[in-house]
């Protein structure tokens, strides 16, 4: 029963991982969508957010960030992830010679079921709600919302991956992030110094957890992103790490 059970698990997760990868890889071509901005330009409205990252500054992320529409958020699972963006047929609205933007995927631009005209974050729609700094980077900020064409690019993160660890003894979350190559990262393991590899499970956005009491081991960590490549982080945090402290897994992709 056991064997059995092993195994259906392994599937799962063989799924899932075939499914990330085939929607998450880095794309060369060039899509069609529109793009809007959310808060001001100090970009404290982008901060925080659904896919569980916090002060985007500290973070490494900055401005350059946006939130995603329902069919590229892919309920969190494209968070991390790293986007070229140009406003194109637009001469209006669009900055002339303006060139590309990169952004981060750092959260959610919710759809709007009870508005079906004109909410260009309902399904099916492609749509990147901005920073503000971002917009205007590429349009004249009176605009609101202009087409633009985009692409999935690699990630160009400066540092290691970060893991920031919050919980308590018997439910202990992870959130990798500050995370290079494809960005968006599909599974996560961690091991303590008295522990075999555990698998974490997905909570929301890039918050994995585990219900593994861990307290009074040194952490690694291992990590799988969408091209399902993996690094394996040893001893990032020693014995006496803290609950609310963020570690530095001193590598990247």
């Amino acid at each position: 029963m056991a064997t059995f059970k092993n195994f259906t698990i392994s599937v799962i997760f063989l799924s899932f991982f075939a499914t990330a990868a085939a929607s998450g890889r880095v794309d060369p071509s060039w899509h069609d969508a529109h793009a809007t901005f959310y808060g001001d330009m100090s970009g404290a409205e982008t901060m925080k957010g659904a896919c569980g990252y916090g002060d985007l500054f500290k973070q490494g992320y900055g401005l350059q960030t946006a939130a995603l529409s329902t069919a590229l958020f892919r309920d969190g699972l494209t968070c991390g992830a790293c986007f070229e963006i140009m406003c194109v047929d637009d001469p209006q609205w669009c900055i002339p010679n303006a060139g590309t933007i990169k952004i981060t995927a750092t959260n959610f631009c919710p759809p709007n079921n009870s508005k079906p005209e004109g909410n260009w974050c309902n399904p099916p729609l492609q749509h990147f709600d901005l920073s503000m700094p971002m917009f205007t980077k590429i349009a004249k900020y009176r605009a609101g919302i202009v087409p633009v064409k985009y692409r999935r690019i690699l990630c160009s993160k400066q540092g290691g991956v970060k893991f920031e660890i919050k919980g308590n003894p018997y439910w202990i979350t992870v959130l990798p992030y500050n995370v290079g190559g494809a960005g968006d990262v599909i599974n996560v393991k961690i091991k303590g110094s008295r522990s075999g590899w555990i698998q974490m499970s997905r909570n929301w956005g890039q918050v994995w957890q585990t219900g593994t009491n861990l307290v009074g081991q040194s952490l690694s960590f291992q990590v799988t992103t969408s091209d399902l490549n993996t690094l394996e982080f040893d001893d990032v945090a020693a014995s006496n790490w803290q609950f609310g402290q963020t570690y530095d897994g001193k590598k990247n992709f």
